[in-house]
């Protein structure tokens, strides 16, 4: 593939240290989309409301990722900024603000997420009919989705698009629909549209029952990366730490271990973006050479670290993967 100007430049200059890093994150990447390799993304921290569907979104369209596993937040608010972009507020100034400030936020229906702040009647509320729509139908017809197939369902039914606020095509979870692309969303009670479900469930509207959990989707995932994996296994690449890269690496070595599977390839590639320090017991920290002890790497597998701001990072490898 010939390499546009951002990648030129990438490779000119990021040449030593962390920018070195990524240099070799990248290419890693490419060799194993180039071996035939599948790759997954997992992301934590607010990276849609980060606008990283501005390069994601085109990685899913060109077939560079094949599976996403993410938080229940990142999954909605990739929606919320589809429909409530307008209304946002950007505060610059984030690290100036007062307690007071702060209260100020809350008072006008703005939670904020660093510099940005989300518009609750615009963004959460807009979109919190549609969801119980799906949701009730689902109890009254006795059948059972993922947190993401509902959102697929509203995003693939075109009832949000006169509301659409931004170019769809930057709207990753909109192209990952449109592909029909597996997500794994572990722990999405944790998130705003889980509070929702949950009061809805307690005033009687929709039942539990409606809901696939946590264990169904590593039932799911297993089954996923048995069929996926090949002969080299799947590309793990993670971005920041938490429940979003620790549910879904966990898959091999239960398949190994629990399930007696000695057929399955481990994981054929690992890298993470974060910038959680290595020491004191932080797990999302940790380098890939410890999870070797826990099954989830081999001795070979090519490992790479990049500590760095994951919202400047992860753009940059996925726009030399897309040859920008």
């Amino acid at each position: 593939m010939t390499k546009g100007p951002v990648s030129q430049f990438i490779l000119e200059h990021y040449r030593h240290f962390n920018a070195a890093s990524l240099v070799d994150a990248a290419q890693g990447y490419e060799a194993q989309l180039q071996a035939g390799n599948k790759m997954m993304i997992t992301m934590a921290g607010a990276m849609s409301t980060a606008e990283l569907g501005r390069s994601l979104a085109e990685m899913i369209r060109q077939d560079k990722v094949s599976i996403i596993t993410c938080t229940g937040a990142n999954l909605e608010e990739d929606v919320f900024n589809l429909v409530a972009h307008n209304h946002y507020k950007r505060v610059p100034h984030y690290r100036d603000l007062s307690p007071s400030d702060e209260q100020d936020l809350l008072d006008h229906h703005f939670n904020r997420v660093t510099d940005t702040c989300i518009p609750e009647e615009e963004a959460m509320r807009r979109i919190e009919d549609h969801l119980v729509n799906v949701w009730t139908d689902a109890t009254n017809k006795g059948e059972r989705y993922f947190p993401h197939e509902f959102f697929y369902k509203i995003l693939l039914s075109g009832e949000l698009k006169e509301k659409y606020q931004i170019d769809p095509k930057n709207s990753w979870l909109l192209a990952a629909a449109e592909k029909n692309l597996p997500i794994v969303v572990p722990g999405w009670e944790d998130s705003t549209c889980g509070n929702f479900f949950a009061s809805h469930v307690i005033e009687g509207r929709v039942k539990t029952a409606a809901l696939k959990g946590g264990i169904e989707y590593m039932i799911f995932l297993a089954d996923w990366y048995k069929n996926n994996a090949g002969k080299n296994g799947v590309g793990f690449f993670q971005i920041g730490g938490g429940i979003a890269g620790d549910f879904p690496i966990c898959v091999v070595p239960m398949l190994h271990q629990d399930l007696q599977l000695d057929d399955v390839p481990m994981w054929s590639y690992f890298c993470q973006i974060s910038d959680s320090t290595t020491s004191y017991g932080s797990y999302s920290g940790a380098v890939p050479n410890e999870k070797i002890t826990w099954g989830k790497l081999a001795i070979n597998t090519p490992k790479f670290i990049v500590e760095s701001d994951a919202t400047i990072v992860a753009p940059l490898i996925f726009a030399y993967l897309l040859g920008w």
